[in-house]
């Protein structure tokens, strides 16, 4: 019996273009937070989050794609007129500059950002990548465990994120050759090849950090953010890499006292400063509590540096003590002007490799504090 019989092909690859573009998307997404990153750590949408695991961040490179209506203004595109060919130029895309704020109302327009939602344990994968407590030394009673992840098998089942593109497309391109037609597309949900991981445990030597904040009067609302912040990232890091790491909180003003981690972080306080009070008290727990040679020792010290000028030098002597008992020491200093302070001044007096000193005058520079402090520098 004769019939009239259509043949079609359906492209199933197709059916993938969504997962293709969300992955395209997300890719975006991570290469915005690399180029941005300094910018975006600093956001108080991250710093001030409660907990939440997903947040909203800026992310002003990157530009969703949209249609453009021209509506024949001819200010977006340009049409040809049937005799065009191959490569000519129908139109150009005016790029203005930016509008440039100057304290009053502006004519030009600004650039375009874009909010995206930021896991911040993603963010933390970007941001941790390359730090490390320095100078790491074998200790009596090791302590200190650490998590890293090594790839090591290639399985058909997995996680969309952790796909191998390339060992994906050679099942492609090997499926295609076998049916006549050897080309990397279409690719089937039977070619997609994933990584996998197994946790590999990593001991080290018992360590603790000292964090010590100025929280006098002359600590404003920005150099207080600049110096939470900080810590806000550096805790963060030290309890994600290192599962048995200490840390130790310490405020002052012209006293210095050991404070919980909430008030720490919340506590304001006043009065005049005296660094060397928060020094002297980093050597007396270090002494009771953690003798150096059961431990890696690291202090981290932010102040404005606003410091008694009588203080500096007895501030110059306790550090040195303090270099004599850790693997390292860092002082950060916030401030708006270009001139360094008189603490700072003395401070380099001190020669010593594992004495380091970081200047912050905007809030992007925090990112550099922690690529500074947690460089692996080896002794």
């Amino acid at each position: 019996m004769a019939g009239d019989f259509s043949i079609s092909r359906e492209d199933w690859s197709l059916h993938r273009k969504g997962f293709i573009d969300q992955t395209r998307h997300q890719e975006k997404v991570r290469e915005a937070i690399k180029k941005n990153l300094p910018q975006i750590i600093s956001e108080e949408a991250l710093i001030l989050n409660n907990g939440q695991k997903t947040v909203k961040v800026p992310i002003r490179s990157l530009e969703e794609y949209r249609i453009r209506y021209d509506y024949n203004k001819q200010k977006h595109i340009g049409q040809g007129n049937g005799d065009s060919k191959v490569g000519d130029v129908l139109g150009r895309e005016l790029q203005p500059a930016p509008g440039q704020g100057n304290g009053g109302a502006g004519s030009e327009p600004g650039l375009d950002y874009f909010e995206a939602e930021v896991d911040i344990d993603e963010l933390e994968d970007i941001l941790f990548a390359d730090l490390h407590l320095p100078n790491m030394e074998e200790k009596a009673a090791p302590e200190l465990e650490t998590e890293s992840y090594r790839f090591n098998d290639i399985r058909k089942k997995g996680l969309q994120g952790n796909i191998d593109r390339k060992r994906t497309l050679i099942e492609a391109f090997k499926r295609n050759a076998l049916k006549g037609t050897p080309g990397f597309f279409p690719v089937l949900p039977e070619d997609l090849r994933y990584k996998t991981w197994e946790i590999h445990h990593e001991r080290h030597s018992n360590a603790v950090v000292l964090a010590m904040m100025d929280t006098s009067g002359s600590m404003g609302n920005f150099e207080k953010y600049i110096a939470r912040t900080f810590f806000f990232w550096m805790t963060r890091f030290l309890r994600s890499k290192y599962h048995a790491v200490q840390i130790v909180f310490v405020a002052h003003h012209t006293e210095a006292k050991e404070v919980t981690e909430e008030e720490f972080f919340t506590k304001g306080e006043s009065g005049g400063t005296r660094c060397s009070s928060a020094y002297q008290l980093a050597n007396e727990i270090i002494d009771k509590r953690f003798p150096p040679q059961d431990y890696n020792i690291y202090a981290f010290h932010f102040s404005d540096g606003d410091n008694l000028s009588t203080d500096n030098e007895q501030c110059v002597r306790l550090v040195n003590d303090l270099l004599g008992k850790c693997n390292q020491f860092g002082y950060g200093e916030i401030v708006r002007s270009h001139f360094s302070s008189t603490l700072m001044n003395a401070f380099r007096k001190i020669q010593s490799l594992k004495f380091s000193t970081v200047t912050i005058r905007d809030k992007s520079e925090v990112y550099g504090a922690l690529k500074t402090f947690f460089k692996p520098v080896e002794m």
